[in-house]
């Protein structure tokens, strides 16, 4: 990875993740610790293989209106925040600023729009996005890859132009009516009855896109299924408004590309967390040089608290004056 590359990381995506990848993990006062154990890992396995000098963590801040919109029941087949992950948030939060990553949200926004106006507003670097979010494919080209955890190993697969086609059968410009087609129950999108991932690849591979399929239905050979796809013409102009992620973000949580400059992890802070939670396996894995010993409660974060409020409200856009403050409100219980 080039050293002036930016690497963005689906927070919530990966966050998930490793909760349900370790389970029945806790401390001995009993408090859960699977996904701060998880997450440290992972900060750890990307700060050694990938040493960009910027990056950031996008977090969504509820749905967004315009996508309700659209469809009132978008994302509303989502259950609640499990409460063992939920009061681990306050800790992953201590862990992504001791590592020295930037936190980024927007109300009205997902993180994968952020991401979407990050790549989009500096088209001169090299972007690299941690996350499996099929939604997040529209976005690879030459310069935009993918990085997928590989459940299999430690470490990412990288996902390109050629992986998008392998994995898809479609290019990354056709991924959003590839989805259009065939819907995405995670977000409680439905696609075209009968319409599945074969039959969409087959069409758009033949075809090019869903508005030539519309402008021309005759091309669609097979009757009963150029029916259904005449019929759910008004589905699909739906669901391409829905994936296609939005760019164009008001009051962007960035101010330049120098707001996204990684810092230099603080090993002993990160220490002072993983002491506290337990996660001895993780205390192996630091490095011991130049460490001195500091309290916890000292350890101040340089962002507020978004972790630990009990609320499931959305956060609003309030921020302080610094620039730290800026870039980070109430971030990690507006997830929905």
């Amino acid at each position: 990875m080039p050293e002036d590359a930016i690497l963005l990381i689906d927070a919530y995506s990966q966050i998930f993740r490793c909760f349900y990848a370790i389970r029945s993990l806790s401390n001995s006062q009993g408090m859960p610790t699977n996904a701060v154990f998880a997450f440290a890992r992972l900060l750890l396995r990307i700060d050694k293989d990938y040493p960009a000098n910027y990056g950031a963590m996008a977090l969504d801040c509820g749905k967004p209106a315009f996508r309700l919109a659209i469809a009132p029941s978008y994302k509303a087949n989502r259950p609640p925040m499990p409460e063992e992950l939920r009061v681990q948030l306050p800790y992953i939060k201590e862990l992504a600023e001791a590592f020295g990553w930037p936190l980024l949200v927007r109300e009205g926004y997902e993180a994968d729009d952020l991401i979407a106006g990050i790549v989009t507003e500096f088209n001169e670097y090299k972007v690299y996005v941690v996350s499996s979010d099929k939604d997040l494919a529209q976005l690879v080209n030459d310069r935009v890859t993918m990085l997928i955890p590989d459940p299999k190993k430690t470490g990412f697969m990288k996902r390109g132009v050629t992986e998008v086609a392998v994995k898809f059968g479609v290019q990354p410009h056709q991924i959003i009516d590839y989805l259009a087609l065939i819907g995405d129950s995670s977000d409680n999108i439905p696609g075209i009855t009968g319409v599945g991932p074969k039959t969409a690849a087959n069409l758009l591979r033949e075809h090019g896109s869903i508005a030539t399929i519309l402008t021309n239905p005759e091309c669609v050979t097979n009757e009963k299924l150029r029916d259904k796809i005449v019929a759910g013409s008004k589905l699909l102009d739906d669901n391409i408004r829905l994936i296609t992620l939005c760019s164009k973000i008001d009051d962007q949580p960035w101010d330049g590309v120098s707001s996204l400059m990684r810092r230099q992890p603080d090993w002993e802070r990160i220490r002072q967390i993983c002491t506290k939670m337990e996660l001895n396996s993780i205390l192996k894995e630091l490095p011991t040089e130049h460490m001195q010993p500091v309290n916890i409660k000292d350890a101040a974060p340089h962002q507020p608290d978004f972790f630990s409020s009990p609320s499931s409200t959305i956060a609003t856009k309030e921020a302080s004056e610094s620039r730290q403050n800026k870039f980070a409100p109430d971030l990690f219980d507006s997830h929905n």
